[in-house]
């Protein structure tokens, strides 16, 4: 029984506020909370039907009170319930298929979770636009929970609007839940609407909507009700059918429950066990009701609005009618009828809900083991964790153990411990990992997982413990390559070569190819590092070839391949390999895991450095700057490179996101080395070295991070006029190129000399000394390929020649670096040139730049590429009325009348060269 919508036009209305922005291209999420029947699921059916008015796809799913028991239930349920298109569409996607019932899941290659949340991903941004609903969050399962925080900060710019429900009188303190909700709505992305009890006002016309009643009545249900819609279609209901008005919610659902006939509450009963939702034949078969008999008690139920039909089952038509029933019911009826449900239930995690309700430990210990397993290949760690973890705490209780799990307590503890550091809770596993016997196996992940924790010292203390206790080849190698591993970047770095020959010689005879893989990769580190190249390369190179079996592994293999070449000045190789990579992510659902985002970042610095910038731009706008973790921060730093080189108005926005981050060593090395140099291209020299001293500051002396930021300090202090700190600038970028990270010399790829040469020579521009030679020297040293930073040589450059008199050299470097900011569109370069350029008279009269601006000057090369103003609007970013304003003063400036004269006049200045 449900009528109109009354009372919640306020919050219908924001939601459909976010529906519109993400029909826009502005993705947003909104939660919805409430007390039970307050009316949440009928707000949210309005919305949907609004969606599929605006040509929504919409998928809806519940979750369901078992709890962590059922991973990613409401994302199976949807997709199930899916308009064929988008199921036709979910089948492109295998990871999301597994979802579904009836369908085996496929043994796991590592990164399941990462692989089922870039999938679902995918299957959005192919049926944009649409609406996924989520509904009972409060009963939601980790990996469900995780799913959700993941679509909040994931999805920006496509056409998707996620919605969620949850009951707040369910979160209680402790409830996981309500962590989620606060980390959530901090987003910019995500809107809350808290549903409050309706007024008196808004009560009485609602209930007016379910029929007809006498104004006694109506106000006796509108003062019971305290605004409840829910209550009140209950109180209703009552009235209707003549009965008395018992105190509370519940005492009035059993009411109701009451008058059904002995069948009609035996049916009832059993289907308040199976959940909110229970399939037509199990409900016969556990009522153990005759065929008929079943019929007649089903359609009475239905007949008085306790149970709706629900495809080919039955669903409560309220979830509080759900647990009124199941709370009602006696002890020992309740342990019967779970045990008649596990007796023909199928699904692990099922089965040892019911088992363990029913008090058969045997039974729930044994499908809590599987149930784990399962939970594993879906990609739902935290599930399996629990299922695992629930297992291990029957242990003691039941006799045979070992047998009814299939595996010994160690081998069911180890894999919880995995499951654990899978699901991000890397202490837990540590703690779990070190309960148990130290095999060669479990010290092996306990070195990789304290390796990941930042600890050192414990990492090689259990990688060696590993090393000693290995039982079998394939053992030993997989422990000889987390051991050569930790040591890389320790005091003991030279035993890492030993290490990984033998870990290579083992692992190939035992064929234990990610051992062998893993052990290829820190070789070709320590070599790289060395200086070692021809034998880095073919080690990076063996290491890509064919896969292992484990994703991550060929992810990180590929990643190095193309990182290698990349630090080498090796370009195109590097963006061949990279582009196998992401290729490799994208097919695989891992566009998001650790090394998908890593070969993006790399991806996009292959276009930045290669001067393909329109590219560059493109990969950029799906770095997100409404930023809440870290991992997100780093990733929107990236963008700041082309955003700041080109003086695009994002930037002060992304960094104001960023501040945040800032405490961290790499976010703000990223986002605070490049707003010092925004800040010098603002002319603000001070804050720029202010920025560059706060990043330095925690930076290991050796570190070759340092070269760009003293190169960058340096600039600002030439710009300043001041030499107070140069010296410890020069000082610690020469410490990074003779002693590096581990205090002895290593080798810098060609950026790096490159940046180290800039250093030398922005040094002597500090101390007022131009040394035309030391600025060749920069101009060739990135003249191995990197676009920009060759132009901002060669504007020091021209600076050099041109106050050592050689007026021609100049104006040929000058020459060059225009064209290249030109074509790269870096305008804070562009206007520096300009200005350059007017002081030394470079191209005077009717031949030079004719008193244009840089933003001028990128306008003019888009109308002489035909473009519209709306068109250059688009591509600059910028207001159509700002656009027709520069192309007026440039027809000014240039004494032309048209924009075709214009293009003709800029071609003959050189403008557009």
């Amino acid at each position: 029984m449900k009528g109109l919508l009354v009372g919640r036009s306020g919050e219908l209305a924001r939601l459909t506020r976010v529906l519109e922005s993400a029909a826009a291209g502005m993705a947003g999420v909104a939660l919805v909370g409430g007390d039970a029947g307050i009316g949440k699921t009928r707000l949210v059916a309005e919305l949907v039907g609004e969606a599929r008015e605006r040509g929504f796809h919409v998928l809806a799913g519940q979750c369901a009170e078992l709890g962590d028991a059922l991973p990613y239930l409401p994302l199976a349920d949807a997709l199930r319930g899916a308009e064929p298109v988008v199921r036709e569409a979910a089948a492109a996607h295998p990871m999301l298929g597994q979802l579904l019932p009836g369908t085996e899941s496929a043994p796991s290659s590592g990164l399941t979770q990462q692989r089922v949340f870039g999938s679902l991903l995918g299957l959005l941004a192919d049926v944009q636009p649409v609406l996924f609903v989520m509904e009972d969050l409060h009963w939601a399962d980790r990996s469900t929970r995780d799913l959700l925080v993941f679509l909040s900060r994931m999805v920006q710019t496509e056409r998707v609007c996620v919605v969620g429900t949850y009951r707040t009188d369910d979160l209680h303190r402790r409830h996981p839940l309500r962590s989620v909700l606060a980390e959530l709505k901090r987003l910019p992305t995500v809107v809350s609407v808290e549903l409050g009890p309706l007024g008196s006002g808004e009560m009485s016309d609602y209930v007016a909507t379910l029929g007809e009643i006498g104004a006694q009545e109506l106000g006796l249900i509108v003062s019971r009700a305290d605004g409840n819609p829910f209550y009140a279609e209950e109180l209703f209901a009552a009235v209707a059918e003549g009965d008395s008005l018992p105190d509370g919610l519940a005492s009035l659902l059993m009411s109701r429950v009451e008058v059904l006939s002995e069948p009609g509450q035996l049916v009832l009963r059993a289907a308040a066990v199976a959940g909110r939702r229970v399939e037509d034949e199990l409900l016969r078969e556990v009522s153990g009701l005759p065929m008929a008999e079943f019929e007649d008690a089903v359609r009475e139920i239905v007949s008085r609005g306790l149970l709706r039909v629900d495809g080919y089952g039955y669903a409560f038509r309220h979830a509080l009618l759900q647990e009124a029933v199941y709370t009602d019911l006696l002890p020992g009826e309740r342990t019967r009828l779970h045990m008649a449900f596990a007796r023909l239930l199928t699904s692990p995690a099922e089965l040892a809900h019911h088992y363990l309700a029913g008090h058969d430990l045997a039974g729930a210990l044994a499908a809590s083991a599987q149930a784990g397993r399962l939970a594993e290949r879906l990609g739902a760690p935290a599930e399996a964790h629990r299922h695992y973890d629930q297992a291990l705490g029957l242990w003691d209780r039941v006799e045979g153990a070992a047998e009814l799990a299939g595996e010994s307590r160690a081998e069911l503890a180890f894999r919880s411990a995995v499951m654990a550091a899978d699901s991000g809770d890397n202490h837990r596993a540590i703690v779990q990992l070190r309960a148990l016997p130290q095999t060669s196996e479990v010290s092996e992940r306990l070195a990789y997982y304290r390796y990941e924790a930042d600890d050192q010292p414990g990492a090689i203390a259990a990688a060696e413990e590993a090393v000693e206790s290995a039982a079998d080849p394939a053992a030993l190698a997989r422990a000889l390559a987390t051991y050569a591993r930790t040591l890389l970047w320790s005091a003991r770095h030279r035993e890492v070569e030993a290490l990984t020959t033998r870990a290579l010689e083992t692992a190939r005879a035992a064929g234990a190819r990610d051992a062998e893989v893993g052990a290829l990769l820190t070789l070709a580190t320590y070599l790289e590092h060395r200086g070692d190249l021809d034998r880095a390369h073919e080690l990076v190179e063996t290491a890509s070839t064919g896969r292992t079996g484990d994703l991550a592994m060929d992810l990180r293999a590929r990643f190095h391949h193309a990182r290698i070449h990349y630090e080498q000045g090796v370009l195109g190789h590097a963006a061949e390999m990279a582009d196998d990579g992401i290729q490799m992510a994208s097919e695989t659902g891992l566009r998001w895991s650790t090394y998908g985002t890593d070969l993006r970042f790399l991806r996009f610095l292959i276009h930045y450095v290669a001067g393909e910038w329109d590219q560059a731009e493109a990969v950029a706008a799906g770095f997100g700057a409404r930023v809440g973790r870290l991992p997100e921060a780093i990733l929107s730093s990236f963008a700041l490179f082309i955003e700041v080189a080109r003086g695009l108005p994002a930037v002060d926005d992304r960094l104001g996101w960023l501040r945040p981050f800032w405490s961290d060593e790499l976010a703000a090395y990223m986002s605070r080395g490049l707003a010092a140099e925004h800040a010098l291209w603002r002319g603000d020299p001070a804050t720029a070295l202010e920025h560059v001293r706060a990043v330095m500051a925690p930076m290991v002396p050796g570190d070759p991070g340092v070269l760009r930021l003293a190169a960058v300090g340096l600039w600002a202090l030439a710009d300043l006029g001041t030499t107070e700190g140069a010296d410890d600038l020069l000082a610690r970028a020469r410490f990074a190129v003779e002693s590096g990270p581990t205090g002895e010399r290593g080798h810098l790829g060609p950026e790096g000399l490159a940046w180290a040469a800039r250093v030398e020579a922005e040094w002597h521009r500090v101390h007022g000394r131009l040394d035309v030679e030391l600025w060749r020297k920069v101009v060739a040293a990135f003249d191995f390929g990197f676009v920009y930073e060759t132009a901002r040589a060669r504007w020091r450059l021209a600076e050099t020649l041109l106050a050592a008199g050689d007026r021609e050299a100049a104006l040929a470097e000058w020459d060059l670096a225009r064209q290249a900011a030109g074509k790269l569109r870096a305008v804070p370069l562009e206007n520096a040139l300009l200005e350059f350029g007017r002081r030394a008279r470079f191209g005077g009269g009717g031949s030079g730049d004719g008193g244009l601006t840089a933003r001028e000057v990128e306008v003019l090369r888009l109308v002489a590429e035909g473009l519209t103003n709306r068109e250059i609007a688009e591509r600059l970013f910028i207001a159509q009325k700002t656009v027709s304003v520069h192309v007026s003063n440039i027809l000014a400036k240039l004494e032309v009348s048209t924009r075709t004269q214009a293009a003709a006049a800029g071609r003959r200045s050189g403008l557009l060269a």
